[in-house]
């Protein structure tokens, strides 16, 4: 087994851990597949925050298995794990740079989802390929925000762009993007404010940004990528459709999986969305941000 896949394990233990207990608390002393255990099944999923509507869709594949297989109780687990990483393939996505380059790529979120260590986690993911890159620290609305990534730079070696405190964010994404182009970098990862004080400020803000780094670069940006945090469950669903009334968004980044018993929600969101999902996190380390893996995914939340 992949070290990964022990520390994907180990992060969603409890989302893992309840939907053993569930599932383990549903098959005890039965002794047919009925739908009594179908409905408990179905609240196992929603209380995993993977939403009603796709646990009723994972049901109905399941209880279409379990008929055309004629399986027993014991089957079942293997069989709803088997159809959970079906459900998660289609969400799977992953970040294509352009060629040439820059590729020019905006984090947005809600503060506190961790958007500026993810940027940081991107980079290092990017470096392990080869890729050059540079950091745009546009989240200027939080001194805290650009000193945070400024030590991440360091500590990654990258090149990173940032102006004072209170400086225009746009700017600092054109001169990042400029600099990128100089630079002959293969992306350029933009942070950005994420208030919500005021939903129109915000929306405002980052439209901004956005045109800013089309008239540095036609094209850019040339993805969105939203931060979510799995600890706000379904609450993540409705920061989505915020920002997607801002900016055309283009994927999902889920973090902090590792303190949550909700890590369906990763399932609910996406699909809500239509937006697939890139990366996930489970932990603080650099190493602790990975591309979306479904089959992973599906092995470390349901007991088989």
């Amino acid at each position: 087994m992949s070290a990964w896949l022990e520390r994907l394990k180990s992060g969603l233990q409890k989302t893992r851990q309840g939907l053993s207990d569930r599932i383990g608390a549903a098959l005890l002393g039965r002794q047919v597949v009925d739908e009594g255990l179908f409905a408990e099944l179905e609240e196992a999923l929603v209380g995993a925050d993977m939403g009603m509507a796709v646990a009723e869709r994972l049901i109905a594949s399941l209880r279409q298995r379990v008929r055309e297989e004629r399986a027993g109780p014991d089957d079942v687990p293997r069989l709803l794990r088997a159809e959970l990483a079906e459900a998660l393939a289609p969400i799977a996505g992953r970040l294509d740079l352009v060629v040439p380059g820059p590729t020019v790529v905006l984090f947005v979120g809600v503060n506190g989802v961790g958007k500026t260590t993810t940027v940081a986690k991107v980079a290092h993911q990017l470096q392990g390929e080869g890729r050059r890159v540079l950091l745009a620290a546009a989240d200027t609305f939080r001194a805290a925000a650009v000193e945070q990534l400024t030590v991440w730079a360091d500590r990654l070696g990258v090149d990173i762009v940032h102006h004072g405190a209170d400086a225009d964010p746009g700017a600092v994404v054109f001169d990042a993007i400029a600099a990128g182009k100089a630079r002959g970098v293969d992306a350029v990862l933009c942070d950005t404010a994420g208030r919500l004080h005021t939903k129109a400020n915000l929306m405002e803000e980052l439209r901004k940004v956005a045109r800013v780094a089309g008239r540095a670069l036609p094209g850019a940006p040339h993805a969105t990528l939203l931060v979510i945090d799995a600890t706000t469950g379904q609450n993540a669903l409705q920061q989505a459709r915020i920002f997607a009334e801002a900016v055309p968004l283009t994927g999902l980044v889920v973090t902090k999986l590792d303190g949550t018993a909700r890590g369906g929600v990763v399932l609910a969101v996406a699909e809500a969305m239509h937006l697939p999902v890139l990366f996930i996190g489970v932990g603080e380390g650099a190493d602790d941000l990975r591309p979306f893996d479904p089959t992973a995914y599906a092995d470390a939340i349901l007991p088989g």
